[in-house]
C-alpha cells in the first residue's frame, strides 16, 4: 500500500518520475532505496557530486593527520545518515550478486585482502557516483557499458 502511494506521488511529477527511472536502471536500486535518494538529495539539487552525497551518507573515509602527532587511519564519519547508508548496504548487495562488473570487482577487492566491510563500502560508493552521474548526464545505466579510452593529447 505504501509503495503504490510513493509511486503515485512520483508518477504524478515529470521531473521526480525520469529522475526515478533512471535511476532504478541500476542494478540492485529498488523503489524505497530511489524514493529515500531522491528525497535525501532533493531530487539530486541538494549536493553538487556524488563525494558530497557519500560523506553525507556515512560512505567517505577520512583521517586526521597533524604532521606530528596525531594520525589515526580513515574511518566513516559516526553523525552520518545511517538509514540511508543501510539502504545502501542492501543495494551493494543486491548489485555484487547480479552486477558481473560489481561482481568481479567485490572479488578483486577481497582477494587482495581488503576486509569485507571496507569492500562493500566501496561498492556502496561506486553505486553513489554511478547514481549521480546518470542523473547529471540523464541517461539510463547499462550494463554493457564499455568506457571509451582516453585520447592522448599530441
Amino acid at each position: 500500500m505504501v509503495e503504490e502511494e510513493m509511486k503515485k506521488v512520483i508518477y504524478a511529477n515529470e521531473k521526480l518520475n525520469e529522475t526515478y527511472a533512471i535511476i532504478i536502471s541500476i542494478v540492485g536500486i529498488g523503489l524505497i532505496n530511489a524514493v529515500a535518494i531522491i528525497v535525501a538529495t532533493r531530487n539530486f539539487t541538494r549536493f553538487e557530486t556524488g563525494r558530497q552525497f557519500a560523506t553525507f551518507v556515512g560512505l567517505a573515509p577520512f583521517g586526521k593527520d597533524s604532521g606530528t602527532c596525531l594520525k589515526t587511519p580513515p574511518h566513516v564519519s559516526h553523525l552520518a545518515n545511517k538509514r540511508i547508508k543501510a539502504l545502501l548496504t542492501q543495494a551493494a548487495l543486491c548489485a555484487i550478486r547480479h552486477d558481473e562488473k560489481l561482481q568481479r570487482y567485490y572479488q578483486r577487492k577481497m582477494a587482495e585482502g581488503k576486509h569485507k566491510g571496507v569492500v562493500l563500502n566501496n561498492v556502496k560508493n561506486k553505486l553513489v557516483h554511478i547514481m549521480f552521474a546518470l542523473v547529471n548526464s540523464k541517461e539510463f545505466y547499462k550494463k554493457d557499458y564499455i568506457r571509451p579510452a582516453k585520447q592522448v593529447a599530441a
